[in-house]
């Protein structure tokens, strides 16, 4: 046995706060100018455990005492009393908070949505610092491991001191720091699992130390390190299609048909890794004075090995010839074109047959390395009794988003089609992709074809190699932050007031440096010793997935690719793709003025900031040497009020009124385009893009149920000015015709400002357990165990598109209304939990129905693009034997449902007034990563 506290709600409300680490102190994230001491005291209730063996209790207890002294709209996720957060990631540890949602990259949490809204507009902070993530403005969660956290605050209402560019919200990742915790403390964690698909495994492990020292007559020192690793083998099932509308289809009803430019399978073999280490110091020369010294390096590693089968369907698409008569009575079973996108033949969009058709693959050896390295120095200052206080720190972070290849492979069909296979597909499933192979038979005339033998090994068609690629492709962003804030606590309007001034520098430099080696020839094969038959490049392992492909294949192997990849690098030189380069400069200049006002009825919190933003540009205009530079910048307001009221001793009402504007990512403010002739697209900054302004309303009424029961529900509104989406269309213009190529009807890419838009919702949460009410139900003690956690956030979003013009301004597509991009109707969560006698076990539950992905401009690739709704299940299981050593099992992605992203051509039909409406969705991309099942042992000293 072991002995344990048994804590008043009293004393566990100041057993909470002392979770605070000093970096974020009662000033930051309770109500602003308390100090632990002087927090009012929770409503009575039952007494609450704090040993570590009721991790779940103790966490929500923390973090519902943080969250009801705030004076702004927050959800909190703190540790146990071990200091322990239940999942790997950020991103995954946070999506059971109340509104929040995930989006996942191969089965994994990376971004989060809060409250449904956009991913883009939610900003990551490490202790109050904004920090730019390797994408970017788009924050990427999975790389940041929940062992450097002490706490993840949510901010969905933001005040004066954050920074303008949040919009639906701040995740601000709370480190560990030594003064968490009495003296020498040691936390370890270390497990195993495997991934069902593919019978691949996974590793975890982390190691925080903490230590207090007395530096005598200088204060207290406290010293903490810690790190963490953890590694993921996978296999994924994939399917996409790329729709299109063909302009040779003119027959009866062309305007609703849409036809599969090619068809792919991308299979995967994956390891991911998420590496950590972290160090922080902090100095105490006495109780009004501190300074922190903290680093934290976090890395994210993707090797990626894709065999990557595309079928081109449309390879010879000219060939149609166009018509708008009716089809002949009799079917043309022996067509002389390829029969794509020809109905007299008897194909339709969802099924047919193309006879000779190009299979273009692709063995791609990729290595990802996404990585942020953040360096803080930071000090608080108190002067006596005078009510002043002085508040700095200085940051210096570095992401680096490397997307090198270490080599791809190209491998082509031969030019005669009798050497070519023919495609039998079909896609009236929209959760499979099936194709059928054939050896294609030239009839008597010489454009003549069918179908001949089946093939199913897709490696017995000649594929010689056309292409080996190695590229080395990075971009760094440099951030510099400078800030001072001048605190002032006295007597205001009959209220307790704390005054804050403050002024911040930001510098973001993001440069992107491309280079490849390209080579093409056989004289270039036979120098790197790559064979160009593919057999002699595979290995003898087959598909480890589990998506019925219609045919078999054979893995490369990367050992080869690795091997070509080095014998490249040593024979020839790399090229720099300066038409990729580029280099963006973000500086910012802010300052604020706020001020909190707290009576014993509530508190009042207002003030603005201003940020002054000024852009610059620098890149290449494509194939030429001109240097183009670009320039822009704006000063904006953004002022903020939240008012809170106790409606009695256990609720709270709360509304705020907040403003933010979200700025398009680095790399989309660059002042040039990108080609790719593989597959005819441009992509092209906008340096003139305007941000997108937004403000917006918070009314929730908040009641607390102790030791850890908590009920809420609200409503939001956000009006948002200048919407940010994606434009996609026929570029329509021929000055990138250089090299001899006309590509004036690729695809064009960009960003561009939209109209109006608004989003209003209605959250509730709750989350209750009946341990305090056993004796009053009348049942047994051991039921006071059971808990639920259930959360619902209901959105409505619309955005006005403006109409699209042709090159001669003429309308072709009208204005329309659609959904804001990025938001879904609904996001759940329920989770129901047992915890007690050492034992704690959850089941948790979240669905996210569909949200917009991208708004088209016409209907080029058949319209709007969707992801579909989303749901995933998991399961957690520990058991604590004493305080120093415990079990756990955790069971991932329990309902191995497949995400799907998809094309609605329906709504652009009906804006355009095609008279027969498009009833389908089509499509695009469908992916499956399986389950995953772990487990291992905490130790804590």
């Amino acid at each position: 046995m072991y002995s344990v506290a048994r804590l008043s709600p009293k004393a566990l409300m100041l057993s909470a706060a002392a979770f605070i680490p000093q970096t974020a102190s009662a000033d930051d994230v309770t109500a602003e100018g308390l100090t632990a001491e002087e927090v009012a005291p929770p409503v009575e209730g039952e007494d609450i455990v704090v040993d570590g063996t009721r991790p779940i209790a103790e966490s929500e207890a923390a973090a519902l005492q943080i969250q009801r002294q705030s004076d702004n709209l927050v959800s909190v996720l703190s540790a146990d009393s071990a200091g322990r957060l239940p999942d790997q990631n950020i991103a995954q540890a946070t999506g059971r908070l109340p509104g929040l949602a995930v989006e996942r990259d191969q089965g994994q949490a990376r971004y989060i949505s809060i409250r449904g809204a956009p991913n883009y507009w939610t900003t990551l902070s490490f202790d109050g610092i904004n920090i730019v993530s390797p994408e970017g403005r788009d924050a990427r969660f999975d790389s940041i491991p929940s062992a450097i956290a002490s706490q993840v605050i949510v901010s969905k209402a933001v005040t004066p001191d954050m920074p303008g560019e949040t919009v639906a919200g701040n995740v601000n990742i709370i480190t560990r720091s030594a003064f968490d915790y009495p003296g020498l403390r040691a936390f370890g964690k270390a497990g195993a699992g495997i991934a069902e698909l593919g019978d691949r495994r996974e590793y975890e492990a982390n190691l925080v130390l903490s230590d207090r020292f007395d530096a005598g007559g200088l204060g207290e020192i406290g010293v903490l390190v810690s790190g963490s690793y953890y590694e993921r083998n996978m296999i994924t099932d994939n399917f996409e299609i790329d729709w299109e509308r063909v302009s040779q289809d003119t027959r009866p009803l062309a305007a609703t048909r849409f036809w599969a430019r090619e068809t792919e399978n991308k299979l995967y073999r994956l390891t991911r890794k998420n590496w950590s280490g972290s160090g922080r110091i902090d100095w105490r020369p006495n109780g009004d004075n501190q300074i922190s010294l903290r680093s934290v390096y976090t890395i994210f590693t993707d090797d990626e090995a894709r065999d990557n089968y595309i079928f081109d369907l449309d390879d010879r698409q000219g060939d149609l010839v166009a018509s708008t008569a009716d089809c002949p009575a009799v079917v043309n079973t022996a067509p002389t074109t390829t029969g794509y996108a020809d109905i007299c033949i008897g194909n339709t969009p969802l099924t047919g047959t193309v006879y000779g058709i190009d299979i273009n693959q692709r063995s791609t050896l990729r290595a990802f390395r996404q990585s942020i390295f953040t360096n803080t120095i930071e000090g608080k200052h108190t002067f006596g009794d005078s009510g002043l206080r002085l508040e700095w720190l200085g940051n210096f972070t570095r992401s680096r988003d490397d997307r090198s290849v270490v080599g791809e492979a190209r491998w082509n069909s031969p030019s005669a089609r009798a050497d070519r296979p023919t495609v039998a597909y079909d896609f009236t499933n929209p959760q499979l992709a099936r194709v059928q192979l054939f050896r294609t038979v030239q009839l008597s005339g010489p454009t003549r074809f069918q179908a001949g033998a089946p093939v199913t090994a897709i490696d017995t068609f000649s594929k010689p190699l056309g292409q080996l690629r190695v590229a080395d492709l990075v971009d760094d962003t440099d951030a510099y932050t400078g800030r001072a804030i001048v605190v002032y606590d006295t007597g205001f309007l009959g209220a307790d007031a704390t005054f804050k001034v403050g002024f911040q520098y930001d510098q973001r430099t993001k440069e992107s440096v491309n280079f490849e080696i390209l080579r093409s020839t056989a004289a270039d094969f036979t120098t790197i010793g790559i064979p160009t038959d593919f057999n002699q490049f595979a290995l003898d392992i087959p598909f480890q997935g589990k998506v019925p492909l219609g045919y078999t294949f054979r893995y490369f192997d990367t050992a080869k690719m690795e091997a070509a990849s080095a014998a490249a690098r040593a024979n020839f030189a790399r090229t720099r793709l300066t038409d990729e380069d580029y280099r963006v400069r973000e500086t910012i200049l802010a300052g604020f003025v706020m001020g909190t006002l707290r009576y014993d009825w509530g508190s009042i919190l207002g003030g603005v900031r201003v940020e002054k933003v000024e852009n610059t540009g620098t890149a290449n205009i494509p194939g030429t040497a001109t240097v183009i530079n670009a320039q822009s910048d704006s000063t904006l307001f953004f002022p903020s009020l939240h008012v809170n009221y106790n409606v009695s001793p256990n609720g709270k009402f709360r509304i705020g009124y907040t403003t933010g504007a979200a700025r398009a990512d680095y790399d989309l403010l660059r002042p040039n385009v990108q080609i790719n002739d593989a597959n005819e697209t441009i992509s092209g900054g906008n340096p003139a893009i305007k941000p997108e302004r937004s403000w917006g309303l918070d009314s929730y009424l908040e009641w607390y149920i102790a030791p850890q029961g908590f009920m809420s529900i609200g409503i939001f509104y956000r009006d948002v000015r200048d919407v940010l989406y994606t434009d996609r269309r026929t570029f329509g213009s021929s000055v990138l015709n250089f090299g001899g190529l006309d590509r004036s009807d690729y695809i064009f890419t960009g960003l561009a400002n939209a109209g109006e838009g608004r989003i209003i919702g209605l959250e509730m949460a709750a989350q209750l357990q009946l341990d305090p009410w056993t004796d009053d139900l009348g049942v047994p003690e051991w039921v006071g165990g059971f808990g639920i956690t259930a959360n619902l956030t209901l959105n409505d979003s619309e955005v006005t598109k403006p109409a699209f013009l042709s090159n001669s301004g003429a309308v072709i597509v009208p204005q329309r209304s659609v959904r804001l991009p990025g938001t879904s109707d609904y996001v759940a969560n329920i989770g129901a939990y047992y915890e007690k006698y050492g034992f704690s076990a959850r089941l948790q539950y979240q669905k996210r129905s569909a949200w917009l992905d991208g708004i088209a401009n016409d209907l080029t690739d058949a319209g709007d693009t969707y992801w579909a709704a989303d749901d995933e299940m998991d399961f957690s299981m520990r058991y604590a034997f004493n305080r120093n050593f415990e079990v756990y099992f955790d069971a991932s992605n329990l309902l191995d449902q497949p995400g799907r992203r998809f094309s609605e051509p329906g709504n652009l039909l009906t804006a355009t007034g095609t008279p027969t409406p498009f009833t389908e969705n089509l499509t695009i991309e469908w992916e499956r990563f399986g389950r995953r099942f772990s487990g291992g042992v905490r130790i804590t000293f």
